[in-house]
Protein backbone atom coordinates (compact mmCIF):
# COMPACT_ATOMS: atom_id res chain seq x y z
CA UNK A 1 0.00 0.00 0.00
CA UNK A 2 1.25 3.45 -0.86
CA UNK A 3 0.96 6.12 1.80
CA UNK A 4 0.98 9.64 0.39
CA UNK A 5 1.24 12.93 2.23
CA UNK A 6 0.18 16.21 0.66
CA UNK A 7 0.69 19.61 2.28
CA UNK A 8 -2.30 21.74 1.30
CA UNK A 9 -1.75 24.91 3.33
CA UNK A 10 0.98 26.61 5.33
CA UNK A 11 0.65 29.26 7.99
CA UNK A 12 2.27 32.59 7.26
CA UNK A 13 3.94 33.26 10.60
CA UNK A 14 4.66 29.79 12.02
CA UNK A 15 5.78 26.41 10.69
CA UNK A 16 2.24 25.03 10.96
CA UNK A 17 0.90 23.18 7.95
CA UNK A 18 -2.35 21.45 7.03
CA UNK A 19 -2.45 18.44 4.76
CA UNK A 20 -3.81 15.01 3.96
CA UNK A 21 -2.42 11.52 4.48
CA UNK A 22 -3.89 9.22 1.84
CA UNK A 23 -4.01 5.43 2.09
CA UNK A 24 -5.95 2.68 0.39
CA UNK A 25 -8.37 2.62 3.32
CA UNK A 26 -8.99 6.34 3.39
CA UNK A 27 -7.56 9.73 4.22
CA UNK A 28 -6.54 11.56 7.36
CA UNK A 29 -6.60 15.34 7.51
CA UNK A 30 -3.72 16.89 9.42
CA UNK A 31 -2.98 18.23 11.96
CA UNK A 32 -4.63 15.17 13.48
CA UNK A 33 -5.09 13.81 16.97
CA UNK A 34 -5.43 10.04 17.34
CA UNK A 35 -7.35 8.71 20.36
CA UNK A 36 -5.58 5.81 22.04
CA UNK A 37 -7.29 2.42 21.77
CA UNK A 38 -4.91 0.39 23.90
CA UNK A 39 -6.84 -2.88 24.01
CA UNK A 40 -8.71 -2.56 20.70
CA UNK A 41 -11.06 0.01 22.17
CA UNK A 42 -11.01 3.69 22.97
CA UNK A 43 -12.21 3.39 26.54
CA UNK A 44 -15.77 4.54 27.10
CA UNK A 45 -16.85 5.37 23.54
CA UNK A 46 -18.37 3.57 20.58
CA UNK A 47 -16.65 3.65 17.18
CA UNK A 48 -19.70 5.44 15.78
CA UNK A 49 -19.19 8.24 18.30
CA UNK A 50 -15.58 8.66 17.21
CA UNK A 51 -16.69 8.84 13.59
CA UNK A 52 -19.33 11.45 14.43
CA UNK A 53 -16.66 13.55 16.17
CA UNK A 54 -14.62 13.47 12.98
CA UNK A 55 -11.74 11.23 13.96
CA UNK A 56 -10.00 9.61 11.02
CA UNK A 57 -7.42 7.49 12.85
CA UNK A 58 -7.01 5.79 16.20
CA UNK A 59 -3.95 4.20 17.82
CA UNK A 60 -3.69 0.51 18.66
CA UNK A 61 -1.10 -0.81 21.10
CA UNK A 62 1.00 -3.67 19.78
CA UNK A 63 2.34 -4.75 23.17
CA UNK A 64 -1.07 -5.15 24.78
CA UNK A 65 -2.71 -6.75 21.73
CA UNK A 66 0.20 -9.17 21.34
CA UNK A 67 -0.26 -10.35 24.92
CA UNK A 68 -4.06 -10.35 24.92
CA UNK A 69 -5.99 -11.50 22.96
CA UNK A 70 -3.00 -12.24 20.68
CA UNK A 71 -2.24 -11.01 17.17
CA UNK A 72 -2.97 -14.35 15.51
CA UNK A 73 -6.40 -14.46 17.12
CA UNK A 74 -7.10 -10.96 15.81
CA UNK A 75 -5.85 -11.98 12.37
CA UNK A 76 -8.28 -14.90 12.52
CA UNK A 77 -11.11 -12.45 13.17
CA UNK A 78 -10.30 -10.57 9.98
CA UNK A 79 -7.82 -8.07 11.40
CA UNK A 80 -8.04 -5.28 13.93
CA UNK A 81 -10.42 -3.09 11.93
CA UNK A 82 -13.06 -5.81 11.70
CA UNK A 83 -12.37 -7.05 15.22
CA UNK A 84 -13.17 -3.67 16.78
CA UNK A 85 -15.68 -2.34 14.25
CA UNK A 86 -13.56 0.56 13.02
CA UNK A 87 -13.42 1.29 9.28
CA UNK A 88 -11.06 4.25 9.29
CA UNK A 89 -7.30 4.36 9.76
CA UNK A 90 -5.42 2.62 12.58
CA UNK A 91 -1.85 3.42 13.56
CA UNK A 92 -0.09 0.80 15.68
CA UNK A 93 2.95 1.49 17.79
CA UNK A 94 5.76 -1.06 17.91
CA UNK A 95 5.31 -2.01 21.55
CA UNK A 96 8.71 -0.61 22.39
CA UNK A 97 7.59 2.14 24.75
CA UNK A 98 5.55 -0.26 26.89
CA UNK A 99 8.36 -2.82 26.99
CA UNK A 100 10.95 -0.23 27.97
CA UNK A 101 8.68 1.03 30.74
CA UNK A 102 9.05 -2.43 32.32
CA UNK A 103 12.55 -1.49 33.47
CA UNK A 104 12.70 -4.13 36.19
CA UNK A 105 11.38 -6.87 33.91
CA UNK A 106 13.38 -6.49 30.69
CA UNK A 107 16.84 -6.84 29.17
CA UNK A 108 18.04 -5.14 25.98
CA UNK A 109 20.57 -6.38 23.44
CA UNK A 110 21.12 -5.53 19.78
CA UNK A 111 19.19 -8.66 18.87
CA UNK A 112 16.03 -8.12 20.93
CA UNK A 113 14.32 -7.02 24.10
CA UNK A 114 13.49 -9.80 26.52
CA UNK A 115 10.80 -9.05 29.06
CA UNK A 116 8.23 -10.59 31.34
CA UNK A 117 4.55 -9.96 30.80
CA UNK A 118 2.97 -7.57 33.26
CA UNK A 119 -0.08 -9.87 33.18
CA UNK A 120 1.35 -13.21 34.30
CA UNK A 121 5.13 -12.93 34.35
CA UNK A 122 5.68 -15.16 31.32
CA UNK A 123 8.90 -14.47 29.37
CA UNK A 124 8.78 -12.94 25.88
CA UNK A 125 11.32 -11.78 23.31
CA UNK A 126 10.50 -8.77 21.14
CA UNK A 127 12.61 -8.34 18.01
CA UNK A 128 12.14 -5.73 15.28
CA UNK A 129 10.96 -8.57 13.06
CA UNK A 130 8.32 -9.73 15.54
CA UNK A 131 7.09 -6.16 16.07
CA UNK A 132 6.53 -5.88 12.32
CA UNK A 133 4.91 -9.32 12.11
CA UNK A 134 2.46 -8.50 14.90
CA UNK A 135 1.48 -5.20 13.28
CA UNK A 136 1.01 -6.89 9.91
CA UNK A 137 -1.21 -9.51 11.54
CA UNK A 138 -3.27 -6.71 13.06
CA UNK A 139 -3.57 -5.13 9.61
CA UNK A 140 -2.94 -1.55 10.69
CA UNK A 141 -2.60 1.22 8.13
CA UNK A 142 0.45 2.89 9.68
CA UNK A 143 3.07 0.88 11.55
CA UNK A 144 5.99 1.95 13.69
CA UNK A 145 9.52 0.57 13.62
CA UNK A 146 10.83 -0.75 16.92
CA UNK A 147 12.97 1.80 18.76
CA UNK A 148 14.75 2.07 22.08
CA UNK A 149 13.18 4.67 24.33
CA UNK A 150 15.12 5.85 27.37
CA UNK A 151 13.66 7.63 30.35
CA UNK A 152 14.75 11.02 31.64
CA UNK A 153 17.28 11.60 33.02
CA UNK A 154 19.60 9.35 31.05
CA UNK A 155 23.33 9.74 30.61
CA UNK A 156 24.89 10.56 27.27
CA UNK A 157 26.41 7.11 26.82
CA UNK A 158 23.04 5.41 27.36
CA UNK A 159 21.33 7.77 24.92
CA UNK A 160 24.05 7.28 22.29
CA UNK A 161 23.52 3.54 22.53
CA UNK A 162 19.76 4.00 22.14
CA UNK A 163 20.29 6.11 19.01
CA UNK A 164 22.57 3.48 17.50
CA UNK A 165 20.20 0.64 18.34
CA UNK A 166 17.15 2.54 17.07
CA UNK A 167 18.84 2.96 13.69
CA UNK A 168 19.80 -0.73 13.63
CA UNK A 169 16.28 -1.79 14.50
CA UNK A 170 14.78 0.63 11.99
CA UNK A 171 16.81 -1.00 9.23
CA UNK A 172 15.72 -4.45 10.36
CA UNK A 173 12.09 -3.37 10.63
CA UNK A 174 12.06 -2.22 7.02
CA UNK A 175 13.70 -5.46 5.88
CA UNK A 176 11.10 -7.51 7.77
CA UNK A 177 8.09 -6.11 5.91
CA UNK A 178 6.14 -8.57 3.80
CA UNK A 179 4.16 -5.74 2.15
CA UNK A 180 0.76 -6.89 3.36
CA UNK A 181 -0.35 -3.28 3.09
CA UNK A 182 0.41 -0.48 5.49
CA UNK A 183 2.98 2.30 5.63
CA UNK A 184 5.84 2.38 8.14
CA UNK A 185 7.24 5.29 10.16
CA UNK A 186 10.70 5.55 11.66
CA UNK A 187 11.29 7.01 15.11
CA UNK A 188 13.89 9.60 16.12
CA UNK A 189 15.50 9.28 19.54
CA UNK A 190 18.37 11.21 21.13
CA UNK A 191 17.07 12.09 24.57
CA UNK A 192 17.50 15.73 25.51
CA UNK A 193 20.87 16.06 23.72
CA UNK A 194 20.45 18.27 20.61
CA UNK A 195 23.47 16.79 18.83
CA UNK A 196 22.24 13.24 19.42
CA UNK A 197 18.80 14.23 18.15
CA UNK A 198 20.46 15.54 15.00
CA UNK A 199 22.46 12.34 14.64
CA UNK A 200 19.32 10.24 15.00
CA UNK A 201 17.48 12.37 12.43
CA UNK A 202 20.35 12.04 9.96
CA UNK A 203 20.47 8.27 10.37
CA UNK A 204 16.74 7.49 10.47
CA UNK A 205 15.81 9.87 7.66
CA UNK A 206 18.16 8.15 5.23
CA UNK A 207 15.98 5.04 5.52
CA UNK A 208 12.95 4.62 3.20
CA UNK A 209 10.22 5.23 5.76
CA UNK A 210 6.95 6.93 4.79
CA UNK A 211 6.85 9.19 7.81
CA UNK A 212 8.88 10.07 10.88
CA UNK A 213 8.08 10.30 14.58
CA UNK A 214 9.64 12.21 17.44
CA UNK A 215 10.01 9.67 20.24
CA UNK A 216 11.55 9.81 23.67
CA UNK A 217 9.67 12.86 24.93
CA UNK A 218 7.09 13.10 27.69
CA UNK A 219 9.27 10.68 29.66
CA UNK A 220 9.76 12.85 32.75
CA UNK A 221 11.80 15.71 31.31
CA UNK A 222 9.42 18.56 32.14
CA UNK A 223 7.53 20.88 29.85
CA UNK A 224 10.28 23.41 29.06
CA UNK A 225 12.79 20.75 28.03
CA UNK A 226 10.13 18.86 26.12
CA UNK A 227 9.26 21.91 24.06
CA UNK A 228 12.90 22.74 23.41
CA UNK A 229 13.40 19.20 22.11
CA UNK A 230 10.31 19.29 19.90
CA UNK A 231 11.20 22.72 18.54
CA UNK A 232 14.72 21.57 17.75
CA UNK A 233 13.79 18.22 16.21
CA UNK A 234 10.68 18.87 14.11
CA UNK A 235 12.28 21.25 11.56
CA UNK A 236 15.03 18.71 10.85
CA UNK A 237 12.53 16.08 9.69
CA UNK A 238 11.74 15.92 5.95
CA UNK A 239 9.11 18.50 5.03
CA UNK A 240 7.61 16.14 2.46
CA UNK A 241 6.75 13.48 5.07
CA UNK A 242 4.26 13.34 7.96
CA UNK A 243 5.74 14.30 11.32
CA UNK A 244 4.34 12.52 14.36
CA UNK A 245 4.91 13.53 18.00
CA UNK A 246 4.37 10.44 20.12
CA UNK A 247 2.52 10.56 23.44
CA UNK A 248 1.89 14.32 23.56
CA UNK A 249 -0.11 15.85 25.04
CA UNK A 250 -2.10 18.69 26.52
CA UNK A 251 -4.00 21.05 24.21
CA UNK A 252 -1.33 23.71 24.73
CA UNK A 253 1.47 21.21 24.01
CA UNK A 254 -0.25 20.19 20.78
CA UNK A 255 -0.73 23.76 19.58
CA UNK A 256 2.93 24.47 20.32
CA UNK A 257 4.05 21.43 18.32
CA UNK A 258 1.75 22.29 15.41
CA UNK A 259 3.39 25.72 15.28
CA UNK A 260 6.72 23.92 14.85
CA UNK A 261 5.49 21.82 11.94
CA UNK A 262 4.21 18.62 13.59
CA UNK A 263 1.25 16.89 11.93
CA UNK A 264 0.13 13.97 14.10
CA UNK A 265 -0.43 13.35 17.81
CA UNK A 266 -1.64 10.70 20.22
CA UNK A 267 -2.11 10.79 23.97
CA UNK A 268 -4.15 9.09 26.69
CA UNK A 269 -4.91 12.41 28.42
CA UNK A 270 -8.45 13.05 27.11
CA UNK A 271 -9.65 9.56 28.02
CA UNK A 272 -7.60 8.96 31.17
CA UNK A 273 -8.33 12.39 32.60
CA UNK A 274 -12.04 11.89 31.95
CA UNK A 275 -12.02 8.70 33.99
CA UNK A 276 -10.36 10.68 36.78
CA UNK A 277 -12.99 13.41 36.70
CA UNK A 278 -11.11 16.09 34.73
CA UNK A 279 -12.51 17.78 31.65
CA UNK A 280 -10.83 20.08 29.15
CA UNK A 281 -12.94 23.16 28.41
CA UNK A 282 -12.63 26.45 26.55
CA UNK A 283 -12.20 28.19 29.92
CA UNK A 284 -9.62 25.79 31.29
CA UNK A 285 -9.72 22.45 33.10
CA UNK A 286 -12.68 21.43 35.22
CA UNK A 287 -12.03 18.95 38.03
CA UNK A 288 -15.54 17.71 38.61
CA UNK A 289 -14.80 16.21 42.03
CA UNK A 290 -14.45 19.67 43.57
CA UNK A 291 -17.24 20.61 45.96
CA UNK A 292 -17.90 23.90 44.16
CA UNK A 293 -19.63 21.94 41.39
CA UNK A 294 -22.08 20.17 43.72
CA UNK A 295 -24.91 22.59 42.88
CA UNK A 296 -23.62 23.87 39.53
CA UNK A 297 -26.38 23.58 36.94
CA UNK A 298 -24.20 24.78 34.06
CA UNK A 299 -22.90 22.42 31.38
CA UNK A 300 -19.21 21.52 31.58
CA UNK A 301 -18.43 23.98 28.75
CA UNK A 302 -21.03 26.48 27.62
CA UNK A 303 -19.24 26.88 24.27
CA UNK A 304 -19.35 23.14 23.54
CA UNK A 305 -22.12 21.35 21.62
CA UNK A 306 -21.15 17.76 22.45
CA UNK A 307 -23.86 15.40 23.81
CA UNK A 308 -22.45 15.70 27.32
CA UNK A 309 -22.65 19.49 27.38
CA UNK A 310 -26.07 19.48 25.72
CA UNK A 311 -27.51 17.03 28.21
CA UNK A 312 -25.77 17.12 31.57
CA UNK A 313 -24.87 19.63 34.27
CA UNK A 314 -21.66 19.80 36.23
CA UNK A 315 -23.62 18.88 39.35
CA UNK A 316 -24.94 15.72 37.72
CA UNK A 317 -21.55 14.69 36.39
CA UNK A 318 -20.05 15.22 39.84
CA UNK A 319 -22.76 13.00 41.31
CA UNK A 320 -22.01 10.28 38.76
CA UNK A 321 -18.28 10.53 39.40
CA UNK A 322 -18.59 10.31 43.18
CA UNK A 323 -20.96 7.34 42.87
CA UNK A 324 -18.56 5.74 40.37
CA UNK A 325 -21.35 5.34 37.86
CA UNK A 326 -20.16 4.15 34.45
CA UNK A 327 -22.09 6.89 32.66
CA UNK A 328 -19.99 9.56 34.34
CA UNK A 329 -16.67 8.47 32.87
CA UNK A 330 -18.29 7.76 29.51
CA UNK A 331 -19.90 11.21 29.34
CA UNK A 332 -16.71 13.01 30.33
CA UNK A 333 -14.71 10.95 27.83
CA UNK A 334 -17.09 11.94 25.05
CA UNK A 335 -16.67 15.58 26.01
CA UNK A 336 -12.87 15.48 26.16
CA UNK A 337 -12.55 13.70 22.82
CA UNK A 338 -15.02 16.15 21.30
CA UNK A 339 -12.86 18.99 22.67
CA UNK A 340 -9.70 17.56 21.10
CA UNK A 341 -11.44 16.95 17.77
CA UNK A 342 -12.63 20.55 17.78
CA UNK A 343 -9.13 21.78 18.59
CA UNK A 344 -7.75 19.97 15.55
CA UNK A 345 -10.52 21.28 13.33
CA UNK A 346 -9.92 24.87 14.42
CA UNK A 347 -6.18 24.43 13.91
CA UNK A 348 -6.67 23.19 10.34
CA UNK A 349 -9.04 26.06 9.57
CA UNK A 350 -6.66 28.66 11.04
CA UNK A 351 -3.72 27.29 9.05
CA UNK A 352 -5.80 27.41 5.87
CA UNK A 353 -6.59 31.06 6.60
CA UNK A 354 -2.94 31.78 7.36
CA UNK A 355 -3.56 32.98 10.91
CA UNK A 356 -2.69 30.01 13.10
CA UNK A 357 -0.56 32.26 15.29
CA UNK A 358 -3.64 34.29 16.14
CA UNK A 359 -5.46 31.13 17.20
CA UNK A 360 -2.67 30.31 19.61
CA UNK A 361 -2.57 33.84 21.02
CA UNK A 362 -6.32 34.27 21.31
CA UNK A 363 -7.25 30.84 22.58
CA UNK A 364 -7.60 30.34 26.30
CA UNK A 365 -6.88 26.69 25.62
CA UNK A 366 -3.41 27.43 27.00
CA UNK A 367 -5.05 27.17 30.41
CA UNK A 368 -5.58 23.45 29.77
CA UNK A 369 -2.07 22.59 30.86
Amino acid sequence: MTLRFTVEARDGDTEARAGTISTERGTLRTPAFMPVGTAATVKGVWPDQLREMGYGCILGNTYHLYLRPGHERIRGQGGLHRFMGWDRLILTDSGGFQVFSLSALRKVTDEAVTFRSHLDGTPHTLTPELAVAVQEALGSDVRMALDECVEYPAGREEVEEAVRRTTLWGTRSLAARTFEGGGMFGIVQGGMFPDLRRRSVEEICTLPFQGFAIGGVSVGEGKELQRETVAGTAPMLPASMPRYLMGVGTPADILFAISRGVDMFDCVLPTRNARNGMMFTSAGPVSIKQVRYADDSHPPDERCDCPTCRGFSRAYLRHLYLKREMLGSMAMTVHNLHFYAGLMRRAREAISRGNFGELVKESVVSENE
